[in-house]
């Protein structure tokens, strides 16, 4: 019986999984045994919304910022005139939905009520206006991950901004995993950062109950109806379908590659046809961080080499309405890669955890908290972890006039459109 046949969804507690238990080999050596977490410093609760009203008139969509939900939502900046509050809204389109995908929504939104964490991306009021559901959360004024890299950081971020996020994302994997829930979708486009600078992890949609009832199992076997660009992210076992399941340990996997995509910029497996892909993680074929550069150093023009992480290669770029950007240097000044990627031993080691082929083998997400990688997330407050975002810009308020649709019999309230604006970056599915 899945999360929304049940009919006695309530706020209740649910017990906490039982800690696998530690494998002694050398791979396990940076995992700390004290059990210690580490504690950001910084303003709680600072990118809350308060006040909101489920009237579509009282809100002024002001530009896009993308698409997902298989292209049938659009996600929009909007401001609520009211309070002069911005926020982010989530348009679906209800009629075009398949019943599956109703009962997709209908998931998620059950989720954001009964999840409560700081490092979860809820939703803060949700209305329905004629066939549109309105789904509001706050904006993020840094966008997601993916956008930032694209944008800012080609050649992958520094690890110290990457253990930055990955943390957050720990400690929202921790918790869904402890509730005994998977997450099924962890990427870059769903870690989210506000211009707080708070880590958020969205796409409660993919989300899956192990709870049956009552009980937690050990393994599910729902195969998830991901759009294929998904599947450089999902687990060996996930997608071999199989008689054992898969488990909250897919999620570790996840973000295994979303760590070696946040420290190169690409994602492991996306240029592959998707058999090839899949015959390749069924294979074990392991993917490994380079500390290598694409091409001779030679070619660089003499600039300084980064020994952890690499610098964003990006120049002087301002941020729009849509946080579409555009480099205005030559290409003489933005080379693809500023020199050799030293990494350090901690983050090979965490990769390598991370992307074990056999699920029992890789840490929990309670476990992973505790790597020596992130311990450097204690050593600084939030506002040091902003500073490495330069030269990224948060999107604190809409520069790109408002955009409207024509008012028609169906129509409330404006509906962003695309034809004047930039290309959308964001990604939402």
């Amino acid at each position: 019986m899945s999360f929304l046949d049940c009919s006695c969804i309530s706020h209740a507690q649910v017990q906490p999984m039982d800690i696998e238990e530690r494998y002694e080999d050398t791979s396990h050596q940076f995992l700390s045994c004290d059990g210690s977490e580490y504690t950001l410093q910084g303003p709680a609760g600072g990118d809350d919304i308060t006040g909101l009203s489920a009237e579509p008139a009282h809100y002024q969509l002001l530009s896009e910022l993308g698409r997902g939900f298989n292209n049938l939502s659009q996600v929009s900046m909007a401001r609520h005139n009211p309070t002069g509050q911005l926020v982010a809204v989530k348009q679906t389109n209800l009629d075009e939905c398949t019943e599956e995908e109703l009962l997709q929504l209908m998931n998620e939104v059950l989720l954001s009520r009964l999840f409560r964490h700081p490092n979860l991306l809820t939703s803060r009021l949700v209305f329905s206006s004629c066939c549109q559901l309105w789904v509001l959360t706050p904006l993020m004024a840094y966008g997601s991950a993916d956008t930032l890299l694209r944008t800012y950081f080609p050649d992958g971020m520094s690890e110290s901004l990457i253990a930055y996020l990955l943390y957050g994302v720990l400690k929202a994997l921790e918790y869904l995993h402890r509730m005994g829930y998977v997450h099924r979708g962890v990427k870059a486009s769903h870690i989210l950062l506000s211009g707080e600078g708070r880590v958020y992890l969205s796409g409660l949609h993919s989300v899956y109950s192990m709870m049956r009832e009552g009980k937690r199992m050990r393994a599910v076997f729902d195969m998830p109806h991901h759009s294929p660009a998904l599947l450089p992210w999902l687990s060996p076992e996930l997608l071999r379908q199989d008689l054992h399941g898969y488990g909250v340990k897919s999620d570790i996997y996840s973000l295994g590659i979303v760590a070696c995509e946040l420290v190169s910029g690409r994602v492991p497996f996306q240029d592959m046809p998707p058999t090839q892909m899949l015959l390749q993680k069924l294979r074990g074929s392991h993917c490994c961080l380079l500390d290598v550069a694409p091409f001779p150093l030679g070619e660089l023009g003499g600039l300084k080499v980064s020994r952890s992480g690499v610098d964003s290669g990006i120049g002087e770029s301002v941020a729009t309405g849509s946080l579409t950007h555009s480099a205005t240097a030559p290409p003489t000044d933005r080379p693809q890669s500023p020199g050799p990627k030293n990494h350090s031993a901690t983050l090979h080691n965490l990769v390598q955890l991370c992307l074990q082929q056999q699920p029992e083998r890789r840490p929990s997400a309670s476990s992973l908290l505790t790597h020596a990688f992130f311990k450097q997330v204690k050593r600084h407050t939030r506002d040091s972890f902003l500073s490495l975002m330069y030269p990224a810009v948060p999107l604190t308020s809409p520069e790109d006039p408002p955009v409207s649709c024509p008012p028609g019999p169906s129509c409330h309230a404006p509906t962003p459109s695309t034809a004047d604006t930039p290309e959308a970056v964001w990604d939402f599915s």
